[in-house]
């Protein structure tokens, strides 16, 4: 590289330092991967979905972290359990991996919220930000819907609004 290009490299990485990249009020050179979060938009509850081998040893692993059963159906293969506001479900055979989920117009008792972003406005701010569905939610509905996304390390999240 030439002495004017180092130069000139030199020169920008100083101004953004100084100036603080976060700083920069209009983010669109960098990419959409760094463009700012939607503000106001509320996800509600969240709660990480684990897919267990064996219900009733994870039930007890987690009991003795202080979880409580908070409902489902050992029976059936599901719990969800809580300690304080943290929420984790037990999945035996029902997902191939862990799930992030999130509960628009929840809090973090299964109660609903006195305002709160529907679901299908959540999925529209996505799209709009690029981000690709792997399930949609039928934006002509109103109510209880579902979609799902992945992170770029193929997480799945789950937004699931059962009001």
């Amino acid at each position: 590289m030439s002495r004017r290009y180092t130069n000139i490299l030199l020169t920008i990485i100083a101004i953004l330092l100084a100036v603080g990249i976060s700083r920069i009020e209009n983010p669109s050179f960098i990419g959409r991967a760094f463009a700012e979060p939607i503000s106001g938009m509320q996800l509600g509850n969240f709660s990480v979905s684990l897919t267990v081998k064996d219900i009733a040893a994870s039930r007890a692993f987690y009991e003795k972290l202080g979880f409580k059963v908070v409902s489902g159906n050992q029976a059936q293969n599901w719990l969800v359990m809580k300690k304080d506001d943290v929420k984790i479900g037990l999945f035996q055979g029902m997902f191939e991996k862990n799930i992030l989920t999130f509960n628009p117009g929840w809090d973090s008792n299964g109660q609903e919220l006195p305002s709160y972003t529907d679901i299908r406005e959540i999925q529209r701010q996505l799209k709009n930000q690029g981000v690709t569905m792997t399930l949609e939610a039928d934006e002509k509905t109103t109510g209880p819907a579902s979609f799902m996304i992945q992170d770029p390390d193929g997480n799945p999240i789950l937004f699931d609004q059962f009001i």
